[in-house]
């Protein structure tokens, strides 16, 4: 029987974890506790998301979450290692790009537990941004590094690391994508509640601190908006709200503000959209698993292939013209690929899992 500690902290682990969760449960051979960070404490950004997904209730929740990287980072490794003392398991499951994937594999690898790394070497090439050292420093530390896509392998071997190691899996959020896309249509009353209809609006997510941390990148995203000729729908994450308030930026009145939703909702809301803008790597993916083309706030995305397939659209918020982005209309991309594999990710890392030596 293998103990694995799965750690996660924040909404795109909570989707993947989910995925792969299901597939401990249905294996034999393994026990899984899921160690919660506490990273978003917000009940509509946490709770909702494992009541949802089925995923088990975590083992263990430290609660940590408000304050800065450091302070954050720091007390994750301290309580962490804490539980990988007591709970000495054979592996430490860690996902993504976030505080808490830096903290687990730290706390991990000082106890010379083995670590794996899921959604491994992906890279943005821009060291502004605490996701890219977080997702680079966790690769250089894992022993067994799972990546989504092929570029992701050639991306790991440029910097030296390949070999056995390094498995292409797919990508579980797709696995994901697959299940709850269903299970959206079947329970969300999102579209009723918030009386839309099918291609009637856009859904824009906006979080990302190089965007919600800078007031003229923060203006700009606002003021495209404005252009658009379909209402903006706006699941507000609570940092961008404090920034909105403190920076003075006005919302314009085509943009409906609602509160952070869950998966369900979320996923419904993506089917139906006309077309998606957002800085959220996650929710570029997602957007492509739905079949709608994607805007993506930022100067640069860990996702080119989906750049290169069309679907997806970069517009940096260092742009004052972003109207332009918003006035026009975007048509489907290409059909027919399938750069994240075939929705078997968390069954092949189930299977590396057990085949590792």
């Amino acid at each position: 029987m293998k103990k694995i500690i799965t750690v996660v902290g924040a909404r795109p682990q909570f989707i993947k974890a989910a995925a792969v969760s299901r597939a401990f449960r249905d294996a034999a051979g393994f026990e899984e506790k899921i160690l919660h960070t506490g990273q978003h404490f917000d009940s509509n950004m946490s709770d909702v998301f494992f009541e949802e997904l089925d995923i088990p209730r975590p083992h263990f929740h430290l609660g940590i979450g408000g304050g800065g990287h450091g302070k954050n980072t720091g007390r994750m490794i301290e309580q962490i290692e804490t539980v990988l003392v007591d709970e000495r398991p054979d592996w430490v499951l860690v996902y993504g790009d976030t505080d808490s994937t830096l903290a687990g594999a730290l706390a991990a690898v000082k106890l010379h537990i083995p670590l794996a790394h899921v959604e491994a070497g992906l890279r943005s090439f821009n060291k502004r941004m605490p996701e890219e050292i977080n997702r680079k420093l966790t690769d250089h530390a894992s022993d067994l590094l799972l990546t989504p896509n092929a570029s992701a392998v050639e991306t790991l071997a440029a910097e030296g690391i390949s070999g056995r190691h390094v498995v292409n899996v797919g990508d579980v959020m797709y696995d994901a994508a697959l299940v709850f896309g269903e299970k959206a249509e079947a329970k969300s009353s999102v579209l009723r509640v918030l009386d839309l209809g099918p291609g009637t609006y856009v859904l824009a997510t906006v979080h990302r601190q190089e965007n919600t941390d800078a007031p003229v990148r923060l203006r700009n995203i606002f003021s495209g908006f404005a252009a658009s000729p379909l209402p903006v729908v706006l699941p507000l994450h609570p940092r961008t709200r404090q920034r909105i308030a403190a920076f003075g930026v006005d919302i314009p009145g085509n943009v409906r503000v609602v509160d952070p939703l869950g998966y369900l909702d979320m996923v419904m809301l993506e089917k139906n959209a006309a077309l998606i803008a957002t800085d959220s790597g996650g929710v570029q993916k997602e957007a492509y698993f739905h079949g709608v083309p994607c805007v993506t706030l930022r100067d640069e995305t860990e996702w080119n292939e989906l750049v290169q397939l069309g679907w997806n659209t970069l517009a940096s918020p260092e742009r004052d013209d972003l109207a332009g982005v918003f006035s026009k209309k975007y048509l489907p991309g290409q059909l027919g690929a399938a750069p994240y594999g075939n929705g078997d990710a968390a069954d092949r890392i189930l299977k590396e899992l057990t085949d590792y030596n």
